[in-house]
């Protein structure tokens, strides 16, 4: 993804125009880890970023090479995987991640050639991965550049406060941050780690 086109391009949009100056967005490169990056959000889900790495930490230690290999995983008990930190239900959702990695070839999948609606379509078929987890794997994972997770909570609350949305109701919040987000496309992924940067300044 080239930054500097997407900020060039968002320039122009008066909405969040005012808050690239503010914003500083360093650069990454995208890990391309498909089963290795779902299974590190699964254990992420409603933990702190300090506890998250605790816990993944012992969970990939659980395997002599430190990755958790598909078939390996799925030979653990729900109670090892209990051991590090995990909850049961987590514990289960890693193995669907697992089972469905090995049923579907996740690594010998080209991505580049498949469309976002085409990936969630895919992803979110593995109990225990929804439509947010997999936006959050095609912006950082594979770098695509026109994600828009309406139904992130930060992003939701970014938009409230720059655009002044007063909508309560949840549908109706969403239709309006869609047609404000309309213009930023085709960089709607720089757009939001804008966002989520402001609304934490």
């Amino acid at each position: 993804m080239n930054s500097h086109l997407a900020i060039e391009h968002l320039r122009q949009h008066a909405g969040i125009e005012p808050l690239i100056s503010q914003i500083q967005i360093p650069d990454f490169t995208p890990s391309g880890r498909v089963y290795y990056d779902l299974l590190e959000s699964i254990v992420s889900q409603q933990l702190s970023v300090k506890v998250a790495d605790v816990i993944f930490k012992r969970f990939t230690a659980l395997f002599s090479d430190q990755y958790p290999h598909p078939e390996k995983l799925l030979e653990l008990e729900i109670d090892t995987l209990r051991s590090v930190g995990l909850s049961a239900q987590k514990a289960g959702y890693l193995q669907n991640v697992a089972k469905f990695a090995l049923e579907h070839n996740l690594d010998a999948i080209e991505w580049h050639n498949k469309s976002d609606a085409e990936i969630i379509a895919l992803l979110t078929q593995i109990k225990g991965v929804g439509t947010w987890t997999v936006q959050m794997l095609l912006m950082f994972t594979l770098g695509r550049p026109d994600i828009f997770p309406v139904d992130d909570l930060g992003i939701q609350q970014a938009m409230q406060r720059l655009f002044k949305i007063e909508e309560q109701n949840p549908r109706l919040l969403k239709q309006q941050m869609i047609l404000h987000a309309e213009p930023w496309r085709p960089y709607r992924t720089i757009a939001c780690r804008i966002l989520w940067r402001w609304k934490d300044l």
